[in-house]
């Protein structure tokens, strides 16, 4: 059994709060963000991360996290979770008016920009001080957060690779007989789904107005949100094209547009919002366990998985969840500790993943966590490795080793490393979203003929500078691989 004597910790850290001066981020001015602290001060480090607002127990998990803090690193948290309808707004204004903060969850959608704009401390040296965060972290996530040689961010070293699977109602695939375990691309769907329309009455593949992205997955989009453009994870001489046009992914826009037409696609995908709770059958990224412990129990039914192509490794793949130091952080030395110990000691993960020991849950007789409730509203992919949560009571393997084994098998992008400037380009990339916005619901639902909407969005993003974007792209790749 895990005991922590949190009582003595407390004694200690009461102690330290009269004897010592708290200092952090931002606090102390004459503080030149030098790595010494003077013997028996502990630093404040703010951490901003997204979730479902402050827990209602924050002071008395601060309490105890603290003391811990303190004994292993010298360090007091102070966390601020942004709800996630707020998240954009305040991210951006921290971001852009220098906001105190030591660090910040961030993802791949604007870490190339914010590092460009000077928001984030590099940390390349420093890692050099936490020798078990630097080893610990794959090589290739490392390389995959790299901009222009500098390492901005701690990548969260979860399942950082990306593996999509066909998910179905084994109910279903019992009663029609689908032989579904060799199902793996969305063609070898059709006649299984075609008799599940028919019996059932009502389309089985339910789609929301963002589509089926994944058929455009194929592709590295290498982070630079150029719509459509991307190297294939199979081409080692890292061509750059353009995605909408590749066999490949016309193959599945027609697929999914025979789907719409077959009713197999709701009417309604390319407006609708929200998915409903079931599903007969859908995509999902993730691991073949979590038909066990997410997608079955998410939906209140046993389901069934087969894989949907390669796993892949790529910086849209790691750069989901990120923790930045900010650029004017005071003890980034103090913040990287942080980090490091946040993946490599499961006393601090378990708290930041579940909460309050006693309170959210607790550990029982074997080591595992037994969850007494779920208001813990922090959310656990925003922090660190999934690989140092202790299990829960309630799963008999550990899916965590599934995780990890995707990971390792993961195909690399062939310009994993490569980061793009998108500066040389802003007024052509702000138009063609534009113009593939309008399109891209039609086309990933289903809703649209890609033979006669694709030609028709590809002129006008040409006319609006999308040859010009791949150019440059293509340029910058050259220059980066010689």
């Amino acid at each position: 059994m895990k005991k922590r004597n949190w009582k003595v910790m407390s004694l200690l850290l009461a102690g330290t709060m009269l004897a010592g001066t708290l200092t952090g981020c931002g606090s102390d001015p004459s503080n030149d963000g030098g790595s010494e602290q003077a013997s028996g001060d502990v630093v404040d480090i703010k951490w901003v991360m997204v979730g479902n607002g402050m827990p209602s127990n924050y002071d008395a998990w601060k309490a105890k996290l603290d003391a811990y803090l303190e004994e292993k690193i010298g360090v007091h948290l102070d966390v601020e979770v942004v709800k996630w309808d707020n998240w954009g707004d305040r991210r951006n204004v921290m971001v852009k008016t220098n906001e105190d903060y030591d660090i910040l969850f961030t993802d791949s959608g604007s870490y190339v920009s914010d590092v460009q704009m000077g928001a984030f401390a590099d940390i390349t040296t420093l890692l050099d001080s936490t020798p078990q965060l630097k080893s610990f972290i794959p090589e290739d996530y490392w390389s995959a957060v790299s901009v222009q040689g500098g390492i901005y961010a701690v990548p969260t070293y979860k399942d950082s690779s990306a593996t999509q699977y066909f998910v179905w109602d084994n109910e279903l695939i019992k009663k029609y007989k689908i032989d579904y375990e060799n199902m793996h691309d969305l063609q070898s769907l059709t006649e299984a789904l075609t008799k599940i329309k028919e019996g059932e009455g009502s389309a089985p593949f339910i789609l929301t107005s963002d589509g089926l992205g994944a058929v455009l997955d194929k592709y590295d989009g290498l982070g630079a949100g150029a719509p459509g453009i991307g190297v294939s994870y199979k081409d080692s001489s890292k061509k750059v094209v353009s995605i909408y046009e590749q066999e490949d992914v016309m193959a599945d826009l027609k697929t999914l547009h025979e789907w719409y037409k077959a009713g197999i696609i709701n009417a309604d995908a390319n407006t609708l919002g929200e998915a409903p709770k079931y599903r007969m059958c859908y995509v999902a990224q993730g691991w073949p366990l979590a038909a066990k412990t997410v997608w079955g129990p998410n939906m209140g039914k046993e389901v069934v998985v087969s894989q949907w192509g390669d796993t892949h490794l790529s910086f849209g793949t790691v750069g989901g969840s990120l923790n930045c130091i900010s650029s004017s952080c005071k003890n980034p030395e103090k913040a990287l500790q942080l980090l490091e110990l946040v993946n490599t000691d499961s006393v601090v993960r378990d708290a930041l993943y579940f909460g309050l020991e006693g309170d959210n849950f607790e550990y029982n007789a074997e080591g595992r966590v037994h969850k007494i409730n779920t208001d813990w509203p922090m959310a656990g992919y925003t922090q660190g490795t999934f690989f140092n949560v202790t299990l829960t009571d309630d799963v008999e393997e550990n899916q965590w080793d599934e995780v990890k084994a995707l990971n390792e098998q993961a195909v690399p992008s062939p310009v994993l490393g490569i980061s793009i400037d998108t500066s040389e380009f802003e007024d052509e990339l702000a138009n063609c979203n534009e113009i593939c916005n309008r399109y891209k619901k039609d086309l990933l639902t289903g809703a649209a003929d890609p033979e006669v909407e694709v030609p028709k969005m590809m002129e006008e993003m040409r006319a609006a500078g999308f040859d010009t974007m791949l150019e440059k792209i293509q340029a910058q790749i050259d220059a980066a691989s010689k």
